[in-house]
C-alpha cells in the first residue's frame, strides 16, 4: 500500500485530496490543526486515514508529525507529500501591519518549508535511500505569476511558493524526488470566505473605499465559476501517479490568465484600474 502526506485536509482542497486518494486505496496521513478536524475525517474516511495534529509553522511538531508516520510505514517510503495548507491574508500593502505579512509567509511559505524538510527524508532525500524516490506536489495558485490588488501578501507568498519549487525540484534531483506545482484559478473553497473582510477603516474610509467595493463585487461575480476541489483533487492525484508537467494550471478562466500572463504590464495595469476604479483622479 502506498503512502501519502496531505497537509490542510480539514476543508476545501486538502479535504478533496485526501477522500479521492482514500478511495484510490492510499493510506493517507492528513495534518489538521484542530483534533476534532481529525476525528471527523477519520470517521468520514476510515481506516486508511491517519489525521497528524500539527500546525505547519509549528517546526517542532511538524517534526514530530513526521516521526510518527515513519514509524508506522515501518521501514517502507512515503509515495508523495502534497503541500497543501495555506490561508490568504488580504489587505493593502500600504497598510497592512508587519504582523499581517509574517503570519501569510508564516504559513504559505515557512510552514511548506517545514513540511518538505521534515518528511523529504522518507521520500527518499537521503544519502543511503534505495527504494523508488516518492513526490512532492506544491498547491501553488495563479497568483504565483500575477498579482492582483488587496491580494498582494498573498501573491508575494505564492510567487516565493513558485521559487521555491523550482529551486527543491533542482536540489532534489539528486535524490530523485521530484517536485511540481499546481496552480488552481478560482475555486470554491472557504479560503475566500474570510479574504476581502477587511472591515476596519484602513479599507473602509478614505481613498480605496470605492476600490475595495468593485474588488469584492467582482469576487462574488466569478464565485459561481470557481472550479469543484474534486477538479484540483483528480490533478493532483494524476500528478502522484504518473507523468506531470512542472507546472499545470487549472482555471475556470484560462483566457483571463493567458491575458494577465502575457500582456504587456502596463496594460494589465490599465485593466485593473477600469476593473477596480483605480484610476487617479486629477485636481483642477
Amino acid at each position: 500500500m502506498q503512502s501519502v502526506v496531505v497537509t490542510g485536509v480539514s476543508t476545501g482542497i486538502g479535504e478533496a485530496i485526501a477522500r479521492l486518494l482514500v478511495a484510490r486505496g492510499f493510506q493517507v496521513f492528513g495534518s489538521v490543526r484542530k483534533p476534532q478536524d481529525g476525528a471527523r475525517l477519520a470517521a468520514a474516511l476510515g481506516s486508511l486515514f491517519t489525521p497528524l495534529v500539527f500546525d505547519t509553522t509549528d517546526r517542532d511538531a511538524v517534526f514530530a508529525a513526521a516521526a510518527q508516520v515513519k514509524a508506522a510505514l515501518n521501514g517502507a517510503p512515503l509515495f508523495g507529500l502534497v503541500n497543501n495548507a495555506g490561508i490568504a491574508v488580504a489587505g493593502l500593502l500600504l497598510y497592512m501591519t508587519p504582523e499581517e505579512i509574517r503570519q501569510q509567509m508564516d504559513v504559505n511559505l515557512q510552514g511548506t518549508l517545514n513540511a518538505t524538510q521534515a518528511f523529504a527524508p522518507l521520500l527518499g532525500a537521503v544519502a543511503d535511500f534505495t527504494g523508488t524516490p516518492g513526490k512532492i506536489v506544491m498547491i501553488s495558485s495563479v497568483a504565483g505569476t500575477s498579482a492582483t490588488p488587496f491580494m498582494g501578501a498573498y501573491n508575494i507568498s505564492k510567487f516565493a511558493l513558485e521559487g521555491m519549487s523550482e529551486a527543491l525540484r533542482r536540489e532534489l534531483m539528486l535524490f530523485g524526488v521530484d517536485v511540481v506545482v499546481i496552480a488552481p484559478g478560482a475555486v470554491k473553497t472557504p479560503i475566500w470566505d474570510k479574504g476581502l473582510a477587511l472591515n476596519d477603516a484602513r479599507y473602509t474610509e478614505g481613498p480605496f473605499a470605492a476600490p475595495l467595493g468593485k474588488m469584492r463585487e467582482l469576487v462574488r461575480s466569478k464565485a459561481h465559476i470557481g472550479l469543484d476541489p474534486d477538479v484540483i483533487a483528480t490533478a493532483t492525484f494524476k500528478a502522484l501517479t504518473g507523468k506531470a508537467p512542472v507546472r499545470q494550471v487549472l482555471t475556470p478562466e484560462p483566457l483571463m490568465h493567458f491575458l494577465l500572463n502575457h500582456l504587456p504590464k502596463r496594460m494589465v495595469d490599465r485593466m485593473f484600474a477600469k476593473m477596480l476604479s483605480l484610476k487617479r483622479v486629477s485636481k483642477n
